[in-house]
Order: structure tokens, then C-alpha cells, then sequence
């Protein structure tokens, strides 16, 4: 989980201070210093933990807070917004060109997942309707031109590419005519990284900035690299003035020093982060919404446009029509996991749930849940069509559940648990619209109309 050991020890702080009916200074004074020692474990700059602390100390202190009735909840509060405050106070969106076609050049480290976060990035950018060309321009680094284009077939987006004798200026110049002549209206630069800055890697991406003037220079750093990430930050944004930072390995992260610090070390806002190794695991950076999930508080917003961007909303009623029905069989629930997964894993899931904190998740166990989930799948599919449309079928039929049980590699004993269980939810489905019936019936039978 992204910044679990930070997220572990802020929310032991703050549950300190919301258990206590009335604060002192000196209650104040011990819980920051608990967050000071947590920021800087979680290897967040040293000048950035002394501004943060120090800021919400002066607020904290005040009468008000300390006389409030809940003075607890009130320097919760006040963390919650100075994290946001640190980290960007808002989110900072794409700059789209007026001229009808949208330069993103990356720029970063080799091994800091350029290319990848280049295939998320384009992903991203079509599911807004908007129509992306890669470019690929990292003509040192073996087989980076191949990496590009096979990311790009995975995801079916087309790659620009002049081979690996050409200028990377020549490269980008021409992408954008070819974007021109073919409507793409977004082009994303892959630039060439090296091990360390040098002279030679800055003057070739000033040249390429000077010739295609970018909409945005993002840079790719990777956020496991804690202090580093920040100077290496400083470093291009001296020379090339980057626009934002783009963050990947957020989920593998469990310090958070990076994300911490860079807004604040920079002034450049963190636009994008990579929240796991699939092409789709790529989120806005939401400042305010990351305090959240930091502090223990969920992040329902992201947990809802999740939800929005991954399930397909006609089939979802439709499901919940033929629930309701009574219809519900096995390939409507296939169609329902099949839905569900879109949305990722559980633990990322609960991630956003209010209340559900690092503890707690650290504690549970989700693993039996999803070999259970996987288990049935593979029954499911063992079924024929018929099967699948009439579960009746299996339950007065010994040798169809012997012959489901060893196509799934499971036992009958399972296959029986699968129909007994989904005889109960529709039994539960018969209740619930039973009471809804019930409900418009008192709630409109006296009414004149």
C-alpha cells in the first residue's frame, strides 16, 4: 500500500488526540512531534517537515481549536489541510494546445518507467476521447524503440517511429507532422534517459523542447527513490522548466517522501501516478484526496469515478433489473465478476473506504477471498450454456456436478455450496422486492392520485 508506514503512524497520532475530550498545548506539542518523526521516516526533505509542523502547530495551539468541543477532529482538520496544502492543495489538469494538437514531452532517469508511464499516459488521454500518437525517440537504449511499440500494440495505439540513426529532433518533428496529416490531437514524446544528468541528455531535450515547443515537459521519476526523486527533480527543473512531475511506483511505495516533498522542493505540481505494473493503473494526482487516504479517511470521489470509468453502466441496471426478477442466472454473475474486476484489486479498493485504515488493512487477509472468487469463476465455466442460463439443471443432476466439479478442478462439495448460495441471494432479492412493493404500496395507497 502507497505510504503505509506514514499512513500507519500520522493516523496512531491523530487517534490520540481524538480520543481526548479537551487538548492542552503540550498534547499539541507531543502528537506533532510523533508526525515529525513519522515525515521524516518516511524520508520527506527536512526543510519541507519543519515548514509542515511548524504550520500546523501555530494553527493548532490556537484558543479556538483548544476551546472548541472538538478540538481532536478540529487538528485532524488542520493536518488534513496543510497535506493537502503540501502536496499541491489542488489538482493540476493537462494544458491542451489551442492549436489543435497537444505535445507531451516526458523526460526522466533510464529505469524510471518512461516508456511504460508513455503507453498509461496514452490510455488515459483516449478514454477522454481524445486521439494519441506515441513517439518514440530514445535511439541509444537498446531495444527501447521495440519496448514502445510493443506497449503500444498492447494497447492499441498507434507508435511513431523513424528508427534508431536519425536526430530524436528530426524524431519529434516529424511525429507532429504525421500527427497533422493522421488526426491525432495528442503526441507523447519518449525521450531517451540516461543513468545520471548529464550535459549531453539535457542539450538534446532543450533541443527537442526548443523545435516542438511542448505543452507540457513532464517529468517521470520514481517515487520508491524518496530524496533522490526530489533532486533529481530540482535538477531538470533547472534546465528545462518541466511543467509537472509524474510519479510511478506510488503503490510500492510505503514512505511517501517523494510525493511529500516534490511540490514543495519544486513549486511543479505532480499531475499523474502510477498505482501498479497494468496499463490502466494510472490515476490523477488528487491532492486533497490523497491527505485523505493518508489520514484514514477514504477517497469516495476517486472510488466512484472508478467505478464510472470501469463499469459499463447499461449492463450494470440491466443486471439489477433481472436481480430484482428474479432472472439473475450464472452468466449474469459471470458478467457481474467480470465487471467487478475491472475495477482492480480489493486491497486498492479499500483502500478508499472511510474508516478502513492501514491497520486494519495491513491485519486482514483478502487472499482466501479472492481463491474463493476465482474458484467460482472456474465452476461457472465448467457449465454449459444451458447450464449457466437454468441452474436447475445441475441441482437434480448427480453427473452434471460430478462433471462440472472435475472440469473446475474442484469438488461436488463446492459445486453445491456455489447453487445453495445462489439460491439464497435470489430467495433475498424475492424478500427485497417484497418490501419494495410493500414501501410504494403504504407510501401511495392513501394518497388521492
Amino acid at each position: 500500500m502507497a505510504f503505509d508506514g506514514l499512513a500507519s503512524k500520522l493516523q496512531d497520532a491523530m487517534k490520540k488526540l481524538r480520543g481526548k475530550g479537551k487538548l492542552s498545548e503540550k498534547d499539541i506539542k507531543q502528537a506533532m512531534r510523533e508526525v515529525k518523526l513519522a515525515l521524516l521516516e518516511a524520508d520527506v526533505n527536512y526543510k519541507v517537515v519543519k515548514k509542515f509542523v511548524k504550520g500546523v502547530s501555530e494553527k493548532a495551539v490556537d484558543k479556538e481549536v483548544l476551546e472548541s468541543l472538538t478540538p481532536g477532529q478540529q487538528v485532524v482538520k488542520i493536518v488534513n489541510d496543510e497535506l493537502t496544502k503540501l502536496m499541491g492543495s489542488e489538482e493540476s489538469t493537462i494544458k491542451y494546445s489551442n492549436s489543435g494538437i497537444t505535445v507531451i514531452m516526458l523526460a526522466g532517469l533510464q529505469g524510471a518507467g518512461k516508456t511504460t508511464m508513455a503507453g498509461k499516459l496514452a490510455l488515459h488521454f483516449r478514454k477522454r476521447n481524445k486521439s494519441p500518437l506515441l513517439v518514440a525517440c530514445d535511439v541509444y537504449r537498446p531495444a527501447a524503440i521495440k519496448q514502445l511499440q510493443v506497449v503500444g500494440k498492447q494497447i492499441d495505439i498507434p507508435v511513431f517511429t523513424m528508427g534508431d540513426k536519425l536526430n530524436p529532433v528530426d524524431i519529434s518533428k516529424g511525429a507532429i507532422e504525421y500527427a497533422k496529416n493522421n488526426k491525432h490531437n495528442v503526441v507523447i514524446i519518449d525521450t531517451a534517459g540516461r543513468l545520471h544528468i548529464d550535459e549531453d541528455l539535457m542539450d538534446e531535450l532543450k533541443n527537442i523542447k526548443e523545435n516542438v515547443d511542448p505543452s507540457e515537459i513532464l517529468l517521470v521519476v520514481d517515487s520508491m527513490t524518496g530524496q533522490d526523486a526530489v533532486n533529481v527533480a530540482n535538477n531538470f527543473n533547472d534546465k528545462l522548466d518541466i511543467t509537472g512531475v509524474v510519479l510511478t511506483k506510488l503503490d510500492g511505495d510505503t514512505r511517501g517522501g517523494a510525493a511529500l516533498s516534490i511540490k514543495e522542493m519544486t513549486g511543479k505540481p505532480i499531475k499523474f501516478a502510477g498505482i501498479g505494473e497494468k496499463m490502466n493503473d494510472l490515476e490523477v494526482f488528487h491532492p486533497d484526496r490523497m491527505a485523505s487516504r493518508i489520514l484514514g479517511m477514504g477517497d469516495v470521489l476517486s472510488l466512484i469515478e472508478k467505478a464510472e470509468q470501469s463499469i459499463d453502466q447499461e449492463k450494470a441496471k440491466e443486471i439489477g433489473e433481472r436481480m430484482l426478477n428474479q432472472e439473475f442466472n450464472f452468466e449474469d454473475f459471470l458478467e457481474s465478476m467480470k465487471q467487478m474486476k475491472k475495477l482492480g484489486p480489493i486491497t486498492k479498493l479499500l483502500e478508499m473506504v472511510p474508516g478502513m485504515n492501514s491497520k486494519q488493512l495491513k491485519n486482514m487477509d483478502l487472499s482466501q477471498s479472492e481463491k474463493d472468487l476465482k474458484r467460482i469463476e472456474a465452476i461457472i465455466n465448467s457449465m454449459t450454456k444451458k447450464e449457466r442460463q437454468n441452474p436447475t439443471l445441475i441441482s437434480s443432476s448427480s453427473s452434471r456436478k460430478r462433471r462440472i466439479a472435475n472440469g473446475s478442478g474442484t469438488k461436488v462439495q463446492n459445486v453445491n455450496k456455489l447453487l445453495k448460495d445462489f439460491q439464497a441471494s435470489k430467495k433475498m432479492m424475492k424478500q427485497m422486492k417484497g418490501m419494495q412493493k410493500g414501501m410504494k404500496k403504504g407510501l401511495f395507497g392513501k394518497l388521492p392520485f
